[in-house]
């Protein structure tokens, strides 16, 4: 029987997204074989910003970070590690760039996705990085050692397309936030980064129909 498949609409921005894909990866491990996740863009910030007074919007910046702190304690140990903005880059321009660096990764193949949606969620929330910044995303590529000819997807336009199809297809699934997940093949979508347990409860649930539906 194939594993049930769940959609994930996310955004590397978004704090409560980094709790949301920790936990829902360790479930995905728990119940290897038996569930998969489908992680599709959603853009809190889908155009370029332009800062008019960079060193204004990067203290405004820091001073949002510290919000960061909050959403770790939320998570009740099972979430990610978060820190407050230490660098003097950004503050991040767009959600773009970096997920068509995710799917110039998912290209290659579903570890070296997996590698660079963990590497990009600790970059931002954990090291300060500036993940809309092809200059750093091309920096955290080498670092996991992936094909040098493989980051050029992401600077194409068809992947940038693909990216706002995801992002307008979850607004039209009704996701008004981020985390989203979707039972694929059920139109409910859960928005928010529930904990552990929820997501354990309908995966349980989910399984349980599908069992005693099969012949």
């Amino acid at each position: 029987m194939s594993p049930l498949r769940f959609i994930v609409y996310f955004d590397y921005l978004c704090p409560w997204c980094y709790n949301g894909s920790v936990r829902l990866r360790a479930l995905e491990l728990e119940y290897a074989g038996r569930v998969e996740l489908e992680w599709r863009s959603y853009l809190l910030r889908p155009e370029h910003k332009v800062y008019s007074d960079r060193e204004k919007s990067l203290e405004k910046f820091r001073t949002y970070t510290r919000h960061w702190i909050k959403v770790q304690e939320d998570g009740e140990g099972d979430g990610g590690d978060f820190q407050v903005w230490a660098s003097d880059e950004g503050p991040p321009s767009s959600s773009l760039p970096a997920h068509c660096v995710s799917k110039a990764a998912e290209a290659i193949g579903a570890d070296a996705f997996a590698a660079m949606h963990d590497r990009l969620l600790r970059a931002y929330f954990q090291e300060s990085q500036d993940i809309s910044d092809f200059d750093v995303l091309r920096k955290l590529w080498s670092e996991l050692g992936l094909p040098v000819s493989g980051f050029d997807l992401a600077t194409r336009a068809e992947t940038q397309e693909r990216v706002v199809a995801e992002y307008r297809e979850a607004l039209d699934q009704g996701a008004t936030g981020v985390p989203a997940v979707q039972l694929a093949g059920n139109s409910a979508v859960i928005v928010g980064a529930h904990p552990l347990a929820l997501y354990r409860r309908w995966i349980e649930r989910s399984l349980s129909r599908r069992a005693k539906a099969a012949p």
